[in-house]
Formats: C-alpha cells, structure tokens, sequence
C-alpha cells in the first residue's frame, strides 16, 4: 500500500472519529444567541440509540439516559444540608471522643473535656465539614453563610484559627450544660442532664450558628458601608 493510501485511510479515519454534530453546534450557538430554538424532534435518552451499545440486566428505566435529571440530595434545601452535617458531626465527635474517653477523664462534660472536644471539633471542622461545603456548593456559594472562616480555597491557618474557635464554642456548650442543669435542680434535686451526642450535637450547631450568625451581619453592615462610601464619592465625581 502506497503512502498516498495510507495517509487518505487514516485521515478518513480520524474524521470519521472526530465526526462533527454541525446540527447540534448550530443549534447551540442560536440558544447563546437568544433564538428560539423550539423542535417537534424528540429528545433521545436511550442508551443504546446515543452509544450503540447495547446494555443488559438493567431496566427499562435505567437504560435511559438523562443528562439533566438533578438527584435528590441537590434538591434539599442548602440550610437542611448544612445544619444536618455540623449536627451529625458534632454528634460523631460526642460519640467516639468523649464517651470513647470512657474513665479517662470523668463523667461530666469538665475544663479539659471541654479543651479535649473543642480541639478535636476545629480539627474535623477544617478538615471534613468545610470541604465538604465547598464540595456541595455551587458558583453562588450559599454554603459560605454557615461556616466560619468561607474561603474558596482552603488556608493553612483556618486550621488554627477553627481549633481556636471550636474550643471557645465547646467551652459555652459546658456552660449551657450547667445552666440547663441549674434550672432542673431548681424543679427536681434528683434531676439531670447527661452529655450525649443528640443534645450535644443540638446545642453546638445553635452555639455555632449564633457566632457565625453574628460574623456575617458584621460582615453585611461592613460591605454596605463600604458600598454607601463609594456610591458617595462616586457621586460628588
């Protein structure tokens, strides 16, 4: 076989490889380019009419393919998602920390209990929760309202910064502890509250979300006068 030959197969092949949607391509620039676009055709979602492959032990419902189908995760509402991961983590830490400490340290929830989760509560924070956000978050960055320090990428002194933080929170945890502990006294002596992961869990994400709560109408107020100065000025321009 010549040369000649060879390069026109194998440039046939490529093209046949590489082979163009022109309908598709047209039909992507009128949609960037606001045309209606609207068709009698039939959007295919068979997996096998796409690929040409033919695929077994699936059903008929399975064997269809829909790009565009959300799952039901996304569909949950960014609060439930966010609140639902500090609570479950907050309950973990409860779990395989303080009552994996068993006699180690004593039974109530003390100042170096205390130390102990809120250090261990920064760590999981930074190193789970937070890029578990960025993960589910989108270009709009709705997950940023429940975390701390929201950066895009992740920093190096966050990691002190949450161990900091979470300690000061599992710290106000203890006292809420006590103080609900007061109020029962006062109804019943032989009355208590024990530390378990359910309410610990509860109590933190509400500490937590009071502080961030708190840093993001700072932050709000600070962005809007910085915005009213520049419209200010722009306006005595």
């Amino acid at each position: 076989m010549s040369k000649k030959k060879k390069k026109q197969q194998k440039e046939t092949t490529i093209e046949n490889f590489y082979d163009l949607k022109v309908d598709q391509v047209d039909e992507l620039v009128s949609i960037l380019k606001g045309e209606d676009t609207a068709t009698d055709k039939e959007v295919v979602t068979d997996i096998k009419e796409i690929t040409g492959e033919e695929v077994k032990g699936r059903s008929q419902k399975a064997k269809n393919f829909d790009p565009y189908k959300r799952d039901k995760l996304a569909m949950l509402p960014t609060w439930l998602k966010a609140i639902f991961i500090k609570w479950w983590f907050s309950g973990c830490v409860c779990y395989f920390i303080m009552w994996g400490l068993g006699e180690l340290l004593t039974s109530e929830l003390d100042f170096v209990r205390a130390i102990i989760l809120g250090f261990i509560m920064g760590m999981v924070v930074d190193l789970l929760v937070n890029p578990s956000f960025r993960y589910l978050d989108s270009d709009r960055h709705e997950f940023n309202n429940y975390m701390m320090f929201p950066f895009p990428f992740k920093q190096f002194w966050t990691f002190f910064a949450n161990i900091i933080y979470y300690i000061a929170v599992v710290w106000i945890v203890y006292y809420v502890y006590m103080g609900l502990n007061l109020l029962i006294d006062l109804a019943n002596p032989e009355g208590f509250i024990g530390v378990e992961p359910l309410l610990f869990g509860t109590i933190c994400v509400i500490v937590d979300m009071a502080f961030i709560g708190i840093k993001d109408a700072i932050v709000y107020l600070v962005k809007k006068n910085r915005k009213k100065r520049s419209e200010e000025v722009s306006t005595d321009v």
